[in-house]
């Protein structure tokens, strides 16, 4: 009988629950996903040669059999994520020509010297400084949120000014695309409501584009249906808000509570090697979206057969001792061949664009903060498992700002983006986000709200 994987105890401690398997089963372990028998790859030569191979371990839902032979509940709720017409979830040939679009999207805004580049830059500076004035509204020493405060909210309005979206559209879409990674009662219900949302947007660029990931796209690819650009432009929102702020907080804890290396890269003022070394330590997707081998392969201790769904733990395969044993502690430089992206053809496109966002944060924070640490003892931390990604629910710390540090007086509205200009939007009290913030800092919002 398959293991359950999602428990308590793999919300908690879920490198225990991979050393587990990995001692029962090997590289390659069968477990139960919410009902539904699946394999979870948990070795890292067997996770790259998937990555590697996609023509012999495609993407796409339509190769499982036993969905197929009515097999999966059909109320399944990790459906919803599976079933979405992305490029990350997609499989076959036409997933080149959208990745071609991808990259194209995304160009502006990762190629160095651009003047997106330089903009974006700017922009991730001046809001990540925003947020930390609203968190020093608090006092020069106190307690905050620094994920619903700071680590949410910052790549969040980075997604918007990707998207050219207005405020209060971007933050019920996020927390729709968060029901869905969780894998929660209502995921179809949000699916539905973000896929909306994102078409409407979709249209709006279409018929007057702009400098923005949406309009770059349909410039790539002109035929792209309206359905087609909404589970695009979700996939962007999922990728840029929830697994960038997953990022930034997993930093912040592992450069206040780990093993001392990413603190030290960060002290030298190699912020990107510190954001390396706390992908590898702990990625936020934590697996992969399935493959499903074409025809029947020896796979670890088990035969894997066609059709049969395979989920690669990320954090599992970097700490399989066949390529953790090659990355020494005592490396002035973290490995590069972690799989936190990807690998293969498949690769993550918005890599660089999340390590900038992560650096740029980690580099605010650290510039106005003279002192973080956690308001919990480490063990207790509030984490988010779910079928795809692992981060926190909350990040209660202690500070002190720097001496020196002006606390700015308190601001009606939080501007965002390029969107700092239009008085209309900042001052639009309709936004979530801005509501949110401003009654963090009154006392008025409890932070689980968000």
């Amino acid at each position: 009988m398959p293991e359950p994987l999602l428990g308590r105890e793999y919300q908690d401690r879920p490198d225990l629950v991979h050393e587990r398997l990995r001692q029962r089963h090997g590289a390659v372990a069968p477990v139960d996903l919410l009902g539904v028998p699946v394999w979870l790859v948990l070795g890292y030569p067997e996770a790259l040669y998937i990555l590697q191979n996609d023509a012999l371990w495609p993407k796409g839902i339509h190769h499982w059999r036993a969905r197929n032979e009515g097999r999966v509940p059909h109320d399944w709720p990790v459906a919803p994520a599976l079933t979405a017409e992305n490029m990350m979830a997609r499989g076959g040939s036409g997933h080149a020509t959208y990745r071609a679009a991808w990259d194209s999207a995304l160009k502006p805004f990762q190629e160095p010297g651009h003047p997106q580049t330089r903009r974006l830059k700017e922009n991730i500076r001046r809001t990540a400084n925003e947020l930390i004035g609203f968190i020093a509204q608090g006092g020069r020493t106190g307690t905050a949120d620094l994920a619903a405060q700071f680590s949410r909210p910052l790549p969040l309005m980075v997604a918007g000014e990707l998207l050219g979206a207005s405020g209060s559209q971007n933050d019920q879409a996020l927390m729709d695309i968060w029901r869905i990674l969780d894998a929660g009662p209502d995921s179809a219900e949000a699916s539905a409501r973000v896929l909306a949302a994102m078409a409407e947007l979709g249209e709006q660029k279409r018929r007057r584009p702009g400098e923005d990931f949406p309009s770059y796209m349909l410039a790539a690819q002109p035929n792209l249906t309206t359905s087609e650009l909404a589970h695009e432009l979700t996939m962007l929102m999922g990728m840029v808000a929830d697994h960038g702020g997953i990022l930034i907080a997993n930093s912040v804890v592992e450069i206040i509570t780990g093993d001392g290396r990413a603190r030290a890269s960060l002290s030298a003022g190699m912020i990107r090697e510190a954001v390396n070394h706390v992908v590898l330590r702990k990625p936020p997707l934590s697996n992969f979206v399935p493959r499903f081998p074409l025809r029947d392969q020896r796979l670890g201790e088990y035969i894997i057969r066609a059709g049969e769904p395979v989920w690669i733990a990320t954090a599992a395969t970097h700490a399989d001792p066949r390529f953790a044993d090659g990355t020494s502690a005592n490396r002035a430089t973290s490995t590069r061949a972690h799989l936190s992206w990807g690998a293969g053809p498949r690769q993550c496109p918005s890599r660089e664009l999340a390590t900038t966002i992560t650096t740029l944060a980690l580099e605010s924070l650290f510039e106005q903060f003279e002192h973080l640490e956690l308001a919990v003892p480490v063990d207790q931390l509030p984490w988010r498992s779910s079928p795809f990604v692992r981060g926190l629910r909350a990040l209660p710390i202690r500070y002190r700002l720097r001496d020196g540090y002006e606390i700015p007086a308190p601001a009606p509205a939080l501007r965002t983006g390029r969107h700092r200009a239009a008085e209309a939007e900042v001052a639009d009290s309709s936004s979530t986000l801005r509501q949110f913030l401003t009654g963090l800092v009154t006392g008025k919002i409890d932070p689980d709200a968000f």
